[in-house]
């Protein structure tokens, strides 16, 4: 086992959900107890802070009530289902294509201490089951708004359609539910078309630990 921290940061690429990424690294590390905190989506790469064994993984807790930075693109016109480029997409008839001025008030909008309704495709409880397995059983699940806070917004390149951003934010936050509503903000819809998580409270991308996967076993020839 490659001699670590019991708390550090990983980089996880898109395309692989948190726990899978998890337990790859727990195969390469030859370790049974691991955790992390705060899930990136499948589509979404950056920082994954990773406790291992009972004394990091008690850290996590506190850690992941932390800020977080990402940087964001949206792609403006069209929503999306689960409010990512993973959902059926619908194209909205837009008027107007938003000036760099509208932008920069939509972002004021969307900055603070604001009421954001989490996506249905989530994985928050409702009445004992998971918002995302209802949705895909065709229900709608009642996404009730919540208090979260976002610190900051800073416009980082606009070509329409697609808009980028950077975005401090307190606990709780989704990303997701931040492109949808800047999007009805400008009246053009919008969903997040890429993110990468670029900060953990100390945990930068500069911070992040390089772990060799030489030892490690696809799926097929572990057989899991």
């Amino acid at each position: 086992m490659q001699k670590l921290p019991r708390v550090f940061a990983l980089y996880k690429p898109k395309g692989i959900t948190s726990a899978q990424f998890l337990n790859k690294i727990k195969r390469i590390l030859g370790v049974t107890k691991m955790g992390h905190a705060g899930t990136l989506d499948p589509l979404a790469s950056g920082i994954l802070v990773v406790g291992v064994g009972r004394e990091g993984t008690k850290q996590l807790h506190a850690i992941v009530q932390h800020e977080k930075e990402y940087v964001a693109t949206i792609r403006l016109g069209m929503r999306s289902t689960t409010d990512d480029e993973e959902g059926e997409k619908e194209v909205l008839e837009t008027q107007n294509i938003p000036e760099i001025n509208d932008i920069r008030k939509a972002l004021k909008e969307c900055t603070g201490t604001i009421m954001q309704i989490p996506p249905a495709y989530s994985a928050l409880k409702i009445k004992g089951e998971r918002a995302y397995a209802l949705a895909r059983a065709g229900k709608a699940p009642e996404m009730k708004p919540r208090e979260v806070v976002i610190s900051h917004i800073e416009l980082l390149k606009y070509e329409w359609p697609y808009l980028s951003v950077r975005v401090v934010t307190g606990p709780g936050v989704y990303i997701r539910a931040l492109a949808r509503d800047i999007g009805e903000a400008l009246g053009t819809g919008g969903y997040l078309a890429d993110l990468e998580r670029t900060r953990v409270g100390q945990f930068t991308l500069s911070s992040i630990h390089a772990i060799s996967a030489e030892n490690d076993q696809s799926a097929d020839e572990t057989g899991s």
